[in-house]
């Protein structure tokens, strides 16, 4: 569990700048507070390290900020380079930039091995990823059709409806084949009794995405998408 900070009590930070991204972790007497990590852009990539940590320290200070500004606090770092930061003489635009963004705040900054500043080592390094697991292709299959087209074909109602429609189209205008099934104005139709308007009732009521919804609207959901007779009996 995350310890409350204690204004009374100077903070630490631990930052570590990896080939990838930058970790950190922000501590009172040995407690963490926060952590926080952050993927490096293409541009820091092909940056130094120097410059890298020089990001890290600077955003890790401007994102805690509100802890840290007006106490005195520690920086840890496992670049000795930066161990003098305040004292460097200014080369580069970066470290002006850098630098300039430090300004305001009391700090110290001691070494530190990256093997003794274990949690923002282990937070500036991206888990490794295994590349097959983005391979794989995930295909929805629908078996409603499937079971529909087994219950009709010894259902003696649809088979007799379909062979109307299939030979007096001009009797049946409301009525439409789409792969040998029946239509009635664009929705599927098939006839009372069969064992899957008892799913189908389930689906659209008494699982969580139907809702409960009652009668009336179960009724309407059904009827956009399917027709078959005597609809309010089946509900009933």
């Amino acid at each position: 569990m995350l310890a409350l900070p204690n204004f009374e009590l100077p903070f630490t930070v631990e930052i570590d700048a990896s080939g990838v991204g930058m970790g950190a972790a922000l501590s009172q007497q040995g407690y963490p507070i926060a952590f926080f990590s952050k993927a490096f852009t293409p541009k820091l990539l092909r940056s130094s390290t120097s410059v890298r940590e020089l990001f890290a320290i600077t955003s890790v200070v401007k994102k805690w900020r509100q802890y840290l500004l007006g106490h005195h606090f520690t920086i840890i770092i496992d670049h000795r380079s930066l161990k003098e930061l305040v004292n460097q003489v200014i080369q580069t635009p970066e470290q002006h930039m850098y630098l300039a963004s430090l300004m305001g705040f009391d700090y110290t900054i001691p070494y530190r091995s990256g093997n003794c500043n274990q949690a923002a080592n282990a937070l500036s390094r991206l888990p490794k990823q295994d590349h097959v697991a983005f391979m794989v292709l995930s295909v929805p299959c629908l078996t409603f059709i499937e079971e529909l087209r087994a219950q009709i074909v010894e259902n003696t109602e649809y088979q007799l409806l379909l062979q109307k429609i299939q030979s007096h189209l001009e009797d049946h205008q409301d009525y439409s084949i789409a792969h040998n099934l029946i239509l009635f104005k664009g929705r599927l139709w098939f006839p009372r009794g069969l064992p899957l308007t008892t799913t189908l009732l389930t689906k659209f009521y008494a699982t969580p995405t139907g809702g409960h919804v009652g009668i009336a609207k179960t009724i309407a959901r059904l009827s956009k998408k399917f027709a078959w007779p005597s609809l309010w009996d089946d509900v009933a």
